[in-house]
């Protein structure tokens, strides 16, 4: 009586080699997976094809991470120390000058100042003030030169400042009031108007960033074990805790690029419930400096705009470079074009390159005028998950970012320190710290939260970007 079902059949061989039918066979429609005549040769580690492939980094580098109580995070910086206005308007014939006074621009200027008053084209006249108009912005001025303003030269709008005053002998000045063309009666001079000095506040909101990772009870015990050496550091072998690890390095890495590319919920969004967060990109773009288009083409004269107006900022010394690949390369280029290598150019004597090393064509850092810059590939531009895919008017190809530190009153420590001018602020108090928090929830794992057949590991953070004295930053953008 045969047997049902047939899992195979044997034929003995004079021969120990593997035949057709001296094997048993599992591949049939009642049989298994057997289909194979060998086991395959199988590796059990990980092939880590795109290396490291985390992006936060860049934030711990160049800044630091504060803790905060409140939801709202807010700082002042100063303004500049010396008087000086743009787009004013004159009038030649009746020898004054026009400040376009509004909410937020104040005529302060005293009769009895001296200003130098220069427009678009060259043309630049020395004048004393003799009336001023507090309310309208209107200002009669003499020049020291010539008779009149209409012999001065001067076209179209023109900007002024202040950079002195001069006094008849024998007089005195009273210092009375703020109103319009205040007049002291016993010396015939308007009073002089006193400078309170004002700040310009800015603030931003932590955002609270969440994930999850989950996985059934079932699941836990079917264990297929994977060789692994993760980003973090770690290494051996894992099950389902593999996805639990990769679920950990994403969100820390979101943690970084939610304030480098955060943004404010505008009035007119439709989005209810969350208020967003100023990112770095968001910030420097309204209160920074924007380079569109850098090219090595162009040599040494687009980076020399920039030192020129980082002139009229803070002149901050050192500076990082925070560079995509192409951009990292156009700068090489520029360097290397310098002088077109002849000596006293930067090609010779700075790498010390021989003929038995391998030659080293890259730059790690320079100095131009009176700054340093040390510059770095920043991985987030270059990566093709993120921004390394992009090109045109819409990438971001580096970021210029100020080594410096402001000195500011922390209201926790209850003094003044010093920070970076770039810095994270989390929520955290005695009873909870919110900069990283993970938890377990469900009833496998050693969680008993709950009934649920499942484990779910809860990632949370809530967290914003201070980014003071934008005004020092660059951002590189594409064309």
């Amino acid at each position: 009586m045969a047997l049902t079902p047939q899992f195979g059949s044997i034929v003995p061989s004079q021969l120990q080699q593997p035949l057709a039918n001296n094997y048993l066979t599992f591949d049939g429609a009642a049989g298994g997976n057997f289909a194979q005549q060998y086991l395959p040769e199988l590796y059990e580690a990980e092939v880590e094809r795109y290396g490291n492939r985390t992006l936060s980094g860049f934030l711990r580098m160049v800044g630091a991470e504060l803790p905060m109580t409140s939801d709202q995070v807010i700082w002042s910086e100063q303004n500049r120390l010396h008087v000086a206005y743009d787009n004013c308007t004159f009038n030649s014939a009746a020898g004054t000058i026009t400040i376009p006074v509004a909410a937020n621009i104040i005529n302060v200027i005293s009769p009895q100042q001296t200003i130098v008053v220069m427009d678009d084209f060259g043309a630049e006249s020395k004048c004393l003030v003799e009336q001023s108009n507090t309310a309208t912005g209107v200002l009669t001025v003499a020049p020291y030169g010539s008779a009149t303003l209409a012999t001065e030269g001067l076209v179209g709008t023109v900007k002024i400042f202040v950079y002195g005053s001069e006094y008849p002998k024998g007089t005195n000045t009273t210092i009375a009031g703020t109103g319009a063309l205040q007049i002291d009666a016993v010396n015939n001079l308007y009073p002089i108007q006193t400078i309170t000095p004002a700040f310009t506040q800015f603030s931003n909101k932590p955002i609270i960033i969440r994930t999850q990772y989950s996985i059934n009870g079932s699941d836990t015990a079917q264990i297929g074990w994977v060789e692994v050496a993760t980003e973090d550091g770690t290494s051996g072998y894992l099950w389902y805790l593999k996805a639990e690890s990769e679920t950990r390095l994403r969100f820390e890495d979101y943690l970084e690029m939610s304030v480098v590319e955060g943004e404010q919920v505008a009035a007119t969004s439709t989005i209810a419930g969350v208020t967003g967060t100023e990112g770095l990109f968001a910030a420097v773009e309204d209160r920074g400096n924007v380079q569109v288009g850098f090219s090595a083409a162009n040599g040494i004269n687009d980076f020399d705009d920039i030192l020129r107006n980082l002139d009229t900022q803070g002149a901050i010394e050192e500076n990082m470079l925070f560079l995509n690949r192409n951009t990292n390369l156009d700068f090489d280029d520029m360097l290397a074009a310098i002088s077109a290598g002849q000596s006293g150019g930067t090609a010779f004597g700075l790498f010390e390159n021989s003929e038995e090393m391998a030659l080293n064509l890259g730059f790690s850092g320079f100095r131009r005028g009176s700054y340093d810059f040390y510059k770095t590939d920043w991985k987030y531009l270059n990566d093709a998950s993120t921004r390394g895919a992009m090109t045109g008017p819409a990438s971001i190809e580096g970021m210029l970012v100020p080594a410096g530190t402001s000195t500011v009153y922390d209201q926790i420590l209850g003094t003044n320190i010093r920070r970076p001018f770039l810095h994270v602020r989390y929520r955290a108090s005695q009873a909870d710290d919110r900069r990283m928090k993970s938890w377990l929830t469900g009833s496998v794992g050693g969680a008993f939260t709950s009934d649920l057949d499942a484990m779910t590991v809860n990632f949370l953070s809530e967290r914003c970007l201070v980014v003071q004295a934008a005004n020092n930053f660059v951002l590189f953008k594409g064309v």
